[in-house]
């Protein structure tokens, strides 16, 4: 019984190592959207992640399954105790996909660029999340003595965690950044380039 656990506990973490590799650089386009300023950038930005940007967080849903499927009291905690975070984590990963999807559907400057704000907040704030949960499995919750999240919200938010969120949120720009001028030709690869540095 304990070799399979382990084998389930290699399982998930190689799934959401997955989904932090691949999905990674698409946050991290997400991030230079908001900054880009040259025109043509955000539609090549766009254009560079469209092929994969979908299946990239099957990885994610995967992960979240093989966790209910192999530890459920695990899976029970984290969704019932973090219900405000992963909350946020799915609207920015909602605000993401239909910034992408909307972007183009009507002729309007003031459209493209509401739905690129949308794209750009729909990539950061799951990358902090992501860093701020990281953190916070580090540093250790606070359960009681059958496995419920006894902090709050708030609780979350300390002052590791933040700075784990932030650490991940570099992360994820440095992983974009060199995604886009690995991807892209011209003077766009070469600012990522200055960008990934700077990250």
């Amino acid at each position: 019984m304990e070799a399979l656990q382990v084998i389930w506990f290699l399982l998930v973490g190689i799934l959401v190592t997955g989904y932090a590799i691949l999905d990674g650089f698409d946050l991290g386009v997400g991030f230079w959207h908001l900054f880009a300023k040259k025109k043509g950038e955000r539609s090549a930005f766009i254009e560079s992640i469209e092929p994969f940007w979908d299946g990239n967080e099957v990885w994610l849903l995967t992960g979240g399954g093989a966790l209910f499927a192999a530890f459920p009291p695990v899976y029970a905690t984290a969704f019932s105790g973090f219900y405000l975070a992963m909350m946020l984590v799915l609207l920015g990963l909602i605000f993401r996909a239909v910034g992408i999807e909307f972007r183009n559907k009507v002729d309007s400057p003031a459209w493209t660029k509401a739905w690129d704000f949308a794209f750009a907040i729909g990539s950061i704030l799951p990358s902090i999340l992501y860093g701020v949960a990281m953190g916070n499995i580090l540093r250790g919750l606070e359960l009681s003595a059958v496995g419920d999240y006894t902090g709050g919200f708030l609780a979350l938010l300390n002052p590791f965690a933040l700075v784990c969120g932030l650490v991940g949120l570099s992360m994820f720009a440095l992983h974009g950044a060199l995604y886009i001028s690995m991807k892209l030709d011209g003077g766009i690869a070469a600012d990522a380039r200055k960008w990934a540095q700077k990250t």
